[in-house]
């Protein structure tokens, strides 16, 4: 991957997550919804009566409202590696971009859980001299999350060397 600038608008080259995350997130919420309703529905059904099972299929609104939101978090999440900061930026209704400069990380990590690494899947996560600084890029494949740790931990190492 290049880094700089577009060449057509002369703003930065931004990166967005693969698509791992977003089937990992929709995943969970079929298997939560679907959990629930069966439970709101079960339960009802049995106690109160049948028509009381209806209460269930408000979790399957749920589901498809949730759906569209997690395709529209997904694609809001970006980064983009310029010559002297990384710039992640996220944010569907409240727009968030975070700035981190190579020469104030201080620990850049690679993370993967156990439902990530079932998805292949990890995160960066960026540690600065100041707490509130601190950044993440989730849902990365490993070996991309792995050459930016690198690549951003030799552009730090570099920066605060004053090379």
């Amino acid at each position: 991957m290049e880094t700089g600038t577009n060449s057509e608008t002369g703003g930065p080259e931004w990166v967005g997550l693969p698509g791992g995350l977003l089937t990992m997130r929709r995943l969970l919420l079929v298997v939560w919804t679907g959990l629930l309703t069966v439970v709101t529905a079960v339960l009802p059904g049995l106690l109160v009566g049948p028509a009381w099972a209806a209460v269930g299929a408000c979790w399957l609104a749920v589901a498809v409202w949730c759906w569209v939101l997690l395709g529209r978090n997904w694609r809001s999440w970006r980064y983009a590696e310029r010559a002297d900061d990384l710039l992640i930026s996220r944010g569907v209704l409240w727009r968030e971009e975070t700035v981190v400069p190579y020469g104030r990380m201080q620990l850049v990590e690679v993370t993967s859980g156990p439902l990530e690494r079932r998805f292949g899947l990890a995160s960066v996560q960026l540690h600065t001299a100041a707490a509130a600084t601190d950044a993440r890029i989730p849902g990365l494949v490993p070996a991309e999350a792995e050459r930016l740790r690198d690549r951003l931990t030799e552009l730090g190492e570099a920066r605060s060397a004053g090379l």
